[in-house]
């Protein structure tokens, strides 16, 4: 090797030899810049800066120290001592250890980032010594300088050469610590993949100190192939990132909760996906609270039909009938609020009190229609969101919903808003919709919404909103395509369970009673031993 001097700046040779080695400096220095910025991580935000700046100054001041004790360097191949037939000299004793040391470290990195050790308490991150990641990133500079002195040294004979390449690759890797230490830290995968680097490198130093020789080429390919295998996972994950936001920001929240409460939302009408969280979210919320959030979160996709009270099941009160016939209405039907109509539902002439008509009554002999409401009327296509700004207007009173022919369709109370949140409330006059006689049974009345059954039974699979039913005989006159008989009977077919709808009674051409059963599914494996 030759002494410092700057003869060599007029030999290409020199030039191209200087060029080759800050790539090769550089290439070497990247696993050392990565493991910094892993430390580093683990400082205080304020102090993360000034400790990756230190360590990479360190790395600099000991690589031209160990350049300029080159002859020292040399005389480390010497061995020392024998055991066995293997020799060993100063350069292999510090490749053995700084080798375990780097396995030590990568298994001790790698054990606390699979295993989720905990990172916060009191709800503020707990953060290691300053002094403590300073001295681990001494003793990484000292392991891998090794490796980058002796690649520069079979490199170039020119000392000054070396040095210039080495301050060149440090400064590269200064301008690239902040920008390289914050794309690390953002990608935990890419973490654990350079600290499965930092263990094969810290093996081969092992096994090299023993005698052993690994080429580098062998190393560097297999790390460039792992880093191509991860750029094409991180370009995948990114461009799944993009696809997920182009849903509404809504949809994606409703469906990360329902999998937290348990529930499965769908990928499309028949492919409910997998929910590895459904059993602790069971344990954590009720089957009551998983339905009302449910209720709630689904609550805007709703179509109005699914959650008003239809034509056939209103109460109103006829003008034409008699002041006596009105009166023992009222005095039966446990409403607050009635529509007023002459002659038919569809000639509304008002929205009138319970007690205030019933007044009338008893001191003039009839309605007075002065002190009618004046109707509230929404078309049914009107969302639920907006269904309930209305409801806040009116004051208590019922909304009537209209089609686009001015036929009504049907009455929304607040009541009916709430029942679609927290489930069904008969009134007195009522009897529940849905009566479970067991645990696997069900008798179900025609009208009973449909949301609601699919919580009562836990299941999915049978609100569709885009066949615009929203009742179990919408369900039925679909799977159908015709009105059925009493006996008539369908099936749903679940991954957990099998539901058998079969009609019990009609009344007209309305679906009365269903009886609905659930019978448990065998996975294929359970179903091919027993026939077996």
């Amino acid at each position: 090797m030759e002494t410092f001097g700057f003869d060599w700046l007029g030999d290409p040779a020199a030039w191209v030899g200087l060029a080759t080695l800050i790539v090769l400096e550089v290439v070497l220095g990247i696993d050392n810049l990565i493991f910094i910025a892993i430390l580093v991580d683990k400082l205080p935000p304020h102090q993360q800066d000034r400790a990756r700046i230190m360590g990479l100054s360190l790395a600099l001041i000991m690589r031209l120290a160990l350049l300029t004790l080159m002859s020292w360097m040399i005389k480390l191949t010497q061995p020392l001592f024998s055991l066995g037939p293997v020799d060993f000299s100063g350069r292999d004793l510090i490749l053995i250890l700084g080798g375990f040391f780097l396995l030590f470290k990568g298994t001790l990195e790698l054990h606390e980032r699979i295993e989720g050790r905990a990172q916060h308490a009191s709800g503020a991150r707990l953060h290691a010594s300053f002094g403590l990641i300073v001295t681990q990133i001494i003793i990484l500079d000292a392991v891998f300088s090794i490796d980058a002195v002796i690649t520069a040294v079979g490199m170039v004979e020119q000392l000054s050469v070396m040095m210039v390449a080495v301050v060149f690759a440090i400064g590269v890797m200064l301008f690239a610590s902040k920008p390289l230490t914050k794309f690390v830290n953002a990608h935990p995968t890419v973490v654990v993949l350079c600290l499965g680097f930092l263990l094969m490198i810290g093996f081969s130093l092992v096994i090299e100190g023993f005698g052993f020789h690994v080429p580098k080429g062998y190393l560097y390919a297999a790390i460039g192939f792992s880093v191509l295998i991860e750029a094409l996972n991180q370009v995948a994950r990114r461009n799944l990132k993009k696809e997920e936001q182009h849903r509404p920001m809504r949809e994606r929240t409703a469906e990360g909760i329902m999998r937290m409460l348990g529930r499965k939302p769908l990928i499309g009408p028949e492919q409910p996906q997998t929910d590895k969280a459904a059993p602790a979210a069971a344990q954590v919320f009720g089957e009551e609270e998983r339905n009302m959030v449910s209720g709630v979160l689904t609550l805007a996709d709703r179509n109005i039909h699914s959650i008003m009270t239809p034509r056939n099941d209103v109460s109103w009160i006829n003008l034409d009938d008699s002041p006596d016939d009105i009166r023992q209405q009222i005095i039966k039907t446990p409403h607050s609020f009635f529509p007023v109509c002459r002659g038919s539902l569809d000639e509304v002439i008002g929205i009138g009190r319970a007690k205030e008509l019933l007044t009338d009554i008893l001191t003039s002999g009839n309605v007075k229609l002065s002190r009618l409401r004046d109707p509230l009327i929404v078309h049914e296509s009107i969302g639920a969101l907006r269904l309930m700004e209305t409801l806040k207007r009116s004051r208590g009173q019922l909304v009537l919903v209209t089609d686009e022919f001015g036929t009504i369709e049907g009455v929304v109370t607040p009541i009916d808003v709430f029942e679609a949140i927290a489930g069904e409330f008969p009134d007195e006059d009522e009897s529940p919709d849905i009566i479970q006689e067991d645990e696997n049974r069900w008798k179900v009345d025609g009208a009973a919404d449909i949301h609601h059954l699919e919580q009562v039974l836990a299941t999915d699979g049978l609100v569709n909103d885009e066949e615009g039913y929203s009742t179990l005989a919408g369900y039925l006159l679909g799977r159908f395509g015709h009105l059925p008989a009493p006996g008539d009977a369908c099936e749903l077919e679940r991954p957990h369970a099998r539901f058998t709808f079969k009609v019990l009674r009609l009344e007209g051409r309305r679906i009365a009673t269903v009886l609905v059963e659930r019978s448990p599914v065998m996975p294929d494996s359970d179903a091919a031993s027993e026939a077996s």
